[in-house]
This record gives structure tokens, C-alpha cells and sequence, in this order.
């Protein structure tokens, strides 16, 4: 299909459209819907509808030279009406992500969708955090009972979504309609699963199967970044009691092969962080660390595998580091490539 800068499309898959205003690599182009907002969109999901037009502004006019007029072909206004249910009143609100080739899952990329079931416009901004800041990923406007396509990304980047945000404020189009709050949601993707094939799971937003997390639920975020004063002072409180935490077991997972699993993630391990420092984490994942090795010690030949996930490295030197002096008897190597990424290390008990 041949789609040029200023033609107008229409979305094959989601409600929408607008004017093309640049290409973004040989496969998406950014469209401008009618709220001024680029959306990036596939160029296999788009038809165009008509050719636009825009003249351009000379900026090395002579001064006497009465000024160039632009003109740009505005997007025609959606013809089909928004279809509201009774219980799309209250927000629902997921991102997917799909594998672009399951049956070569090791070497695919991913699609990743944000997906609005509700009867609500919704301002979103999708993003990831890196070295304490925040990267915008996607941002636009998504239709009532939609799906859109945020962006296609490699296993290579799969670290960088470890920590992820999305922003929301919903509202409706010449109705009234009932107050949502603003909504900032914080989640932890678990990275591990999307190299394995069983995680994908059939849902009702896709015919394949797909990775859906909950962002919000019947109005109620999963997790929302912002805390108040009060919670903050809290929180501070209960650094002086660490009593009032209530640490969860060690998830020790007999895999069929004999292998036990077992997560480091500091909230598979702790049902609250509030108080604790980046040290106090580590010293308490550690210690898990040792207590597993103790528990299997003299089981010869027994193989556990550490899921301490890759972020910035630092569990995973610390582990090796404790490996290296005091258990120097036993082996460990990097736990399957397939199953867990650079995300894991596998013991060996000697």
C-alpha cells in the first residue's frame, strides 16, 4: 500500500483515523487524529480514504511577499456513533502483549496493545523507567471499547520493561457523565514469562494468546504510584518497626525435571517494601538466598535456580559474589537462555 505524508487513513482494526504527518521506521507512520494527537499506527492496518493536502510556509520569502496560506485536508468527524454498555461505566483498563511469531518464540519480538473497555475517551501515556526517570513509549487518546497498538519491541529491550507506568484521565464527548479521578499506575512486568510459551493464555481481546495485565479494574487502579502525605508518614513509621511486616515464604517450584525454582524478586518475597532501602532489600534477598542453599545441603546433584531477573545487576553480582566465597564446592552456571532470559542463575549442590 502506498500511504504518503498528508493522506487521510482510516484505522482497519480500532475505531479512527486522521492525516499521516511522518513515517516512524519502514513498517509505522504517525498519524494526527482530531485532537491534534500523533498516533502511531501499522501501515498494514491503515486505509487511505483520501489524499491531503498542505502547502508549506517559505521561510526565505522576500519581506514584501504576502505571507503563503497553509492548509491542511481535516479529518472528517467519526460517522459511527459510540456504543456505550451498562457496565462500561465503570473503567477497565489492560495492556497486552503478543509474541509476533509464537511458533519461534526464542528469536520473536513482541507487539505490545493498550485496551480500553470502557464507554470513556482516555488520555494515556505509557512508560517505562530507566536509571531513576521516566521514558514516554506511547501517548494519544484511545476511543471507548478500544484497542490500540502501542509498539513492536525485541527481546533485547524485554529489561527495559520491568518497571512500566501508565498515566490516565478519562472523560466523555457532549454528554455528561460521571467524575473519574486521574489515574498513575506503576507495574512490575515479569520479563521471565515472556519467553515462555505456556504463559501466553487465550482471552477475550485477541483471537491469539496473549500476556493481558490489568491496569485498572471497576475504577480501582492495580497500584497507583502517587501516595498521599499521610501514607508517606506511614511508611516512614514503619522503617522504626519492622516487625509490622509480614514476609511471605520462599515460592520454591519443583519443575518437572527436578529443578527448584525459586524467586528473588523482592515482592515475591515481601508483601510491602515501605521503609526499606535499596541495601535493606538486597540484605533481605540474600539472606533467602542462603536459607534455600542450607535447606538443600547434602542433596547431591540437586539444582536450584535463583530468578533474580537482570535490572541493574547488582542481586545477581551479589549472588555471585557469595558463590565464588562461600559456597565455593558448588558449580553454577547462567539457568536456561529459553526459560528465563539473563534473568537467572543455576546452582548445582556438590
Amino acid at each position: 500500500m502506498n500511504i504518503k505524508v498528508g493522506d487521510k487513513v482510516r484505522f482497519l482494526n480500532s475505531v479512527g483515523g486522521g492525516i499521516v504527518r511522518s513515517f516512524k521506521g519502514k513498517d509505522q507512520v504517525l498519524v494526527e487524529d482530531a485532537d491534534g494527537f500523533e498516533v502511531p499506527a501499522l501501515i498494514r492496518e491503515c486505509v487511505v480514504v483520501g489524499e491531503g493536502t498542505m502547502q508549506v510556509h517559505s521561510t526565505t520569502q522576500p519581506k514584501t511577499q504576502a505571507p503563503i496560506e497553509v492548509k491542511m485536508a481535516k479529518p472528517e468527524p467519526d460517522e459511527l456513533p459510540i456504543v456505550e454498555t451498562r457496565e462500561g461505566e465503570r473503567l477497565n483498563i489492560y495492556l497486552a502483549y503478543l509474541p509476533v511469531d509464537p511458533k519461534a518464540l526464542t528469536d520473536s519480538g513482541y507487539e505490545a496493545y493498550f485496551i480500553n473497555d470502557s464507554n470513556y475517551f482516555l488520555y494515556y501515556n505509557y512508560m517505562n523507567r530507566e536509571n531513576n526517570s521516566w521514558y514516554s513509549r506511547s501517548h494519544g487518546v484511545i476511543e471507548p471499547n478500544t484497542q490500540v497498538f502501542l509498539e513492536e519491541f525485541g527481546k533485547e529491550h524485554l529489561n527495559d520493561l520491568e518497571r512500566i507506568c501508565v498515566q490516565l484521565i478519562a472523560f466523555k464527548k457532549d454528554k455528561p457523565y460521571a467524575l473519574k479521578n486521574a489515574i498513575s499506575v506503576e507495574l512490575r512486568l515479569d520479563t521471565v514469562k515472556f519467553y515462555k510459551l505456556h504463559c501466553f493464555r487465550p482471552n477475550e481481546f485477541f483471537d491469539d494468546d496473549a500476556l493481558v495485565y490489568p491496569v485498572v479494574t471497576n475504577d480501582l487502579p492495580e497500584r497507583e504510584l502517587l501516595v498521599s502525605s499521610a501514607e508517606l508518614q506511614q511508611a516512614m513509621q514503619e522503617k522504626a518497626r519492622v516487625d509490622r511486616r509480614e514476609p511471605k515464604k520462599v515460592q520454591k517450584k519443583q519443575a518437572a525435571d527436578g529443578i527448584v525454582e525459586v524467586d528473588l524478586h523482592i515482592n515475591q518475597l515481601l508483601d510491602t517494601t515501605a521503609g526499606m532501602s535499596n541495601a535493606d532489600m538486597l540484605e533481605y534477598q540474600l539472606e533467602k538466598f542462603h536459607e534455600t542453599l542450607k535447606s538443600f545441603a547434602g542433596k547431591k546433584g540437586q539444582k536450584v535456580v535463583f530468578i533474580h531477573g537482570k535490572g541493574d545487576g547488582v542481586l545477581r553480582k551479589a549472588i555471585e559474589t557469595e558463590l565464588k566465597t562461600k559456597y565455593k564446592q558448588y558449580y553454577y552456571q547462567d539457568a536456561s537462555f529459553r526459560e528465563y532470559g539473563f534473568g537467572a542463575t543455576m546452582v548445582t549442590i556438590k
